[in-house]
């Protein structure tokens, strides 16, 4: 396994993350500092809204890093 496979797989794992705790809308993924910044500028369904689309983005950016051949020496 190369260390794009592994560094696509870990960046799915945050994506998956930031999706599932912004869709249920859980307490503690909205509660910290960085959380209420987000609160405050979009509200909070327009903050679930932005992690939504952000995981989407980090799915495309894993799926991509994953299918990318590594450097071979």
């Amino acid at each position: 396994m190369s260390s794009n496979q592994i560094v696509g797989i870990i960046v799915a794992l945050i994506a998956m993350f930031t999706f599932v705790a912004s869709s249920l809308n859980l307490p503690f993924f909205f509660n910290n500092k960085r959380g209420e910044m987000f609160i405050k500028m979009f509200g909070r369904l327009g903050a679930r809204i932005f992690y939504m689309l952000l995981a989407l983005f980090l799915f495309y950016i894993a799926y991509q890093v994953y299918i990318t051949p590594g450097t071979s020496t």
